[in-house]
């Protein structure tokens, strides 16, 4: 079978598709968007259970089967639990599990260098581990998407507000997609990443906008591009398209999906006034 071949029998079949952090966010509405659009879709969790289960049974309604499994991403035991866990092989990978400058002390609540570690460990030594571990299959079968959800503050603009290991670590991710692209540009595996803004998440409120009175939000975000947040299904729309076989010319191409915020990091000011 030809990798064009083995491309469209995959898409006939329905994929595999993994999803890291798939019980909230970005993470959430790409398991809907790739289940309902005719894939097996497996996500991870680590304190989300309870979302997760209630996102199994959402779509369970709809009748489609997804799977949740707990993953302590950037923990090598608990990967190594994940990958017996899985029902079958891995055709797209969606590294999307992440944590910020805040929610990282979920995590960790030591001292600012643990926290550091935590980030880095976490946000892209994770990521890297499962994606060794996933590749050479991929490229074994003949198929493979993986994209890695990085974010606009390290990935293509800088935030002096955000914490410096934060943003190292998104910036980890572009790095290892551009390498990743470099060394399957013969490979029947595609490799993006995708740089969301300023999204309405959990990850955002716990760093800006649940401190924001409602005065104080209305004008953070009359400031954004297109005065607005992005919404989490927008993001995973990027996603999905990038997984078919017409973004294949995209293959490594790093996507700015900030609506513009990358272009002009100082409209994200918490702190200024519109007038």
């Amino acid at each position: 079978m030809t990798e064009r071949e083995a491309g469209h029998d995959r898409r006939r079949r329905g994929r595999n598709v993994l999803i890291t952090g798939g019980s909230s966010g970005i993470g959430r509405e790409a398991v809907r968007r790739f289940a309902r659009e005719g894939d097996t879709a497996w996500f991870t969790y680590l304190t989300g259970a309870q979302r997760a289960g209630a996102l199994v049974a959402e779509l369970a309604v709809e009748g489609i089967d997804v799977s949740a499994f707990e993953l302590s991403q950037g923990d090598w035991d608990s990967h190594e639990r994940l990958l017996a866990a899985l029902p079958g092989p891995v055709d797209v990978l969606i590294n999307n599990a992440a944590v910020g400058s805040k929610t990282v002390e979920v995590y960790e609540r030591g001292p600012a260098h643990r926290r550091a570690a935590a980030l880095h460990q976490i946000n892209s030594v994770g990521p890297l581990w499962l994606t060794q571990q996933l590749l050479p299959a991929m490229a074994e079968h003949g198929y493979g998407k993986i994209v890695n959800v990085s974010s606009v503050g390290g990935g293509v603009a800088s935030f002096p507000e955000f914490d410096l290991a934060d943003g190292m670590s998104k910036a980890a991710l572009v790095q290892m997609t551009r390498q990743l692209a470099v060394e399957t540009v013969h490979s029947p595996v595609d490799v993006f990443a995708v740089c969301p803004g300023a999204v309405e998440t959990a990850m955002l409120s716990a760093s800006v906008l649940g401190r924001l009175s409602g005065p104080a939000r209305e004008r953070f975000e009359a400031r954004l591009p297109k005065g607005r947040l992005i919404q989490a299904s927008e993001v995973a729309d990027v996603i999905w398209w990038l997984c078919t076989d017409q973004a294949r010319i995209l293959h490594g191409a790093v996507i700015d999906a900030s609506m513009g915020l990358g272009l002009a990091p100082g409209l994200f000011d918490p702190h200024a006034t519109v007038h």
